[in-house]
């Protein structure tokens, strides 16, 4: 499932285990468990981290358990869009170590966060509801708009399902920057908490700041429908 320690200023939310850290609905529930409790011990200068272990960040919803029933893809990604927002709504700043593969909910995921470290030498980002027959929500069309620099890289991202490396996901202006291994990632990830903690920014004030950045994202998130296959 996931843990959640504190060091220092830094909250550290780790995907653990070995699996491909399926977006369940267990799993989404212990995040957001996870995220009340770093929302809750919140101080002016915290920041939040999160990473996983193992070869996946995440490989997105559990796509064996969505099929078994139509009912099932609108609930999970009901589920996706209130973790996304918890994130969006998070008094700190956020920051995604990511570690090994992010594709689907995965890529959400990270993107959900307001700074993006990814591993280099292993794994890739991507957005590939296309390719499995699964429409994309709005918000969620929103969300990586509100990440890449051009129109025609969102179309590639949306409507290719590009798999996207670390270096070319920064030249997209997605991740912030690439590292050598999944150990330098979050080391690199820590180092850049501590800056920003260092800040000693109100999180109240931050989180409302976030909200007016990404106001185009916070209104698809509240006012967009569920898909369906």
């Amino acid at each position: 499932m996931c843990t959640l320690e504190k060091q220092g200023n830094l909250f550290i939310l780790t995907l653990t285990g070995d699996d491909e850290h399926r977006l369940s609905l267990s799993l989404i529930d212990s995040i957001r468990s996870a995220l009340n409790r770093v929302t809750a011990e919140a101080t002016a200068g915290s920041a939040l981290i999160t990473t996983a272990q193992g070869k996946f960040f995440s490989n997105g919803a559990d796509l064996v358990w969505i099929l078994t029933d139509p009912s099932h893809l609108p609930l999970i990604e009901s589920k996706i869009r209130s973790l996304t927002s918890d994130l969006f709504n998070l008094p700190m700043p956020t920051i995604a170590a990511v570690t090994g593969h992010a594709s689907a909910g995965g890529g959400v995921l990270a993107m959900s966060h307001d700074y993006i470290l990814m591993r280099k030498d292993r794994g890739f980002l991507y957005i590939n509801e296309i390719n499995i027959g699964v429409r994309i929500p709005a918000w969620c069309a929103a969300l990586v708009r509100s990440k890449v620099k051009s129109p025609a890289a969102w179309r590639d991202v949306l409507l290719r399902g590009t798999k996207l490396t670390a270096d070319v996901a920064i030249e997209l202006g997605i991740v912030d920057s690439a590292h050598v291994g999944a150990a330098e990632t979050v080391k690199a990830a820590v180092k850049l908490g501590e800056e920003l903690a260092a800040r000693k920014w109100d999180g109240k004030v931050y989180a409302r700041s976030r909200r007016v950045v990404f106001s185009d994202v916070l209104d698809a998130l509240t006012n967009g429908t569920v898909s369906r296959l």
